[in-house]
């Protein structure tokens, strides 16, 4: 009998452990929200989370760019006249103030914690649109050698970890790479924008083949669209069926 109580009670004392591992964790290592500062257990507090990064105009189902209500579910007029190479992107949020504060701290202030909540805002996203289809494999944007040594992680990468995990989906990290260490798009004019990234990307060598897959390009922001536009043509030049960008911010059109 002794012996068949301490067993039932393992799993209470196991979720006590955690909670009390959790309660250490946030007195020794206290969060506070990136946007209004006010103490947490989160990146981003959920009145934060509600106000800035909830809800948003609906969206051209293939470019993410917003469209007026009567518009929901069909292609912007940019789209139809020429078509991307991607075939659909998902948006949590535009890259407008104070929302943009976030896609900043994550690139250039290492702030790492806001990656895993970037992933669940998208996972939310992902699961409640309407005839979105998820993809079979997910990769994040590749950085180029020098850029990554600098920073210290691919921020791309660290949304797309924990997005492939909740999902479900499997994630190829290394699937594709920057050949060309290109200049920043979001210091070029528009026009430069497109000819910056021609001819940047290429499939890692060794990497199985896309042929008929679904793959899912992540990350933090699309602005102009050329880089993942320059990706999913050397994306389906592999063979894959479908692409679609899954990004937190979208830029909107000026």
């Amino acid at each position: 009998m002794p012996q068949r109580m301490s067993n039932a009670m393992m799993p209470c004392l196991a979720h006590w452990a955690l909670a009390l591992r959790a309660r250490l964790l946030r007195t020794l290592l206290p969060s506070s929200c990136v946007l209004c500062g006010m103490a947490g257990d989160d990146a981003v507090c959920p009145p934060c989370a509600l106000a800035h990064v909830s809800g948003g105009p609906a969206r051209c189902p293939c470019c993410a760019n917003p469209v007026g209500t009567r518009d929901t579910g069909r292609y912007c007029g940019a789209c139809l006249a020429a078509p991307p190479a991607f075939d659909a992107t998902l948006a949590v949020c535009d890259y407008t103030a104070p929302a943009d504060r976030l896609v900043l701290q994550l690139k250039f202030g290492a702030r790492l914690a806001l990656a895993p909540w970037m992933a669940r805002r998208l996972h939310d996203a992902a699961l409640a649109c309407d005839g979105l289809v998820l993809p079979e494999v997910l990769c994040p944007v590749p950085l180029g050698p020098r850029r990554l040594a600098e920073r210290g992680y691919n921020q791309a990468l660290e949304v797309a970890r924990p997005l492939a995990r909740t999902l479900g989906i499997a994630l190829a990290p290394q699937l594709l790479q920057r050949q060309v260490e290109t200049a920043a798009q979001s210091g070029l004019a528009p026009g430069q924008r497109r000819s910056n990234v021609r001819g940047a990307f290429a499939l890692a060598e060794g990497e199985a083949s896309l042929r008929g897959r679904h793959v899912g390009v992540v990350d933090d922001v699309m602005s102009s669209g050329h880089t993942l536009d320059e990706l999913a043509r050397v994306l389906k030049a592999a063979g894959a069926a479908r692409v679609t960008n899954l990004v937190f911010a979208r830029t909107p059109p000026h």
